[in-house]
């Protein structure tokens, strides 16, 4: 007796989930599209204004500090992420007692709230009572009465970007990990008895057999700094003034201004660069292969 479907029974029972996923995926994409063309504020009827909105966007101040702040935190959390993951996956391979403690630590920020981290941090960076600068007193590297305002308009990206690699790195590691796991041991054991030292081992085979793990957790960290938007929204607001804006951030801010026309075409130039940024990185990485 056949089934109903036959071979085709898998792709009956997800084609609904498909279908309902694909069309709000590609209406939503569809109306921000119209919208940014669009004089709107969310609740009143649209006027087409063509592309007003991002020939005014092209003459914000806000919108290109905005744009660098994403660039300066996309590279620092992009190769940060990957080095120190790498490392610390290196590290947590050895067959060391509390191994297990060690990778548990490290990952332990993943299950943990943004907006937890972000707060913690938050008190941590305080320029005036937070615990960074008392630490830094107490040693003697900052005098009494001495403040780095590590949330003000000169650091306050590259603080929100540790907090970020604080955040995600434990999640390259695990990747990275696991990587590691799945390389023959018989290479680095013929690599040792050809006297090979650790650094060459890690250079020679580790590093290259990963690159495929490479490309993909930066990729994902690519996606990542364009939608990051909780962690300096609870920090700094994108302050002070708007010097620690991202482009979700100020995406944000527009549309709680009304600016609904406005604020959509932000998200058509961050989805552009989302898409822009990934389809290079993966030309590149088919190019390695």
């Amino acid at each position: 007796m056949k089934t109903f479907g036959g071979r085709w029974t898998p792709y009956l029972y997800v084609a609904p989930v498909v279908l309902i996923a694909g069309g709000l995926l590609y209406y939503s994409i569809g109306f921000a599209l119209y919208a940014s063309t669009t004089d709107w504020n969310g609740l009143t009827r649209m006027e087409f204004v063509g592309l007003d909105n991002y020939v005014q966007m092209f003459q914000d101040r806000t919108f290109y500090i905005a744009l660098r702040n994403t660039a300066v935190f996309m590279v620092i959390t992009v190769v940060l992420q990957a080095v120190l993951g790498l490392l610390v996956a290196v590290i947590a391979k050895e067959r060391i007692p509390g191994s297990n403690v060690f990778k548990a630590v490290f990952f332990l920020p993943i299950a943990m709230a943004p907006a937890i981290i972000a707060t913690v941090f938050k008190f941590i960076f305080e320029a005036n009572y937070g615990s960074l600068n008392e630490t830094l007193r107490s040693l003697g590297i900052l005098g009494e009465g001495d403040i780095v305002q590590w949330l003000g308009a000169d650091l306050g990206i590259v603080s929100i970007a540790i907090i970020g690699i604080f955040s995600w790195m434990g999640f390259s590691m695990m990747v990275y990990y696991a990587g590691l796991m799945s390389i023959p041991e018989e290479l680095y054991e013929a690599a040792e008895i050809d006297g090979a030292g650790w650094w060459r081992r890690l250079v020679a085979i580790s590093i290259p057999s990963l690159s495929g793990t490479t490309n993909v957790l930066i990729l994902l960290g690519i996606v990542g700094s364009l939608k990051t938007f909780d962690t300096v929204w609870l920090t700094t607001m994108g302050g002070p003034g708007v010097s620690t804006h991202v482009l979700s951030t100020f995406l944000y801010q527009e549309r709680q201004g009304r600016e609904a026309g406005y604020s959509s075409a932000i998200g058509v130039i961050i989805l552009a660069l989302a898409f822009a940024l990934a389809l290079a990185q993966m030309r590149v990485s088919n190019r390695e292969k």
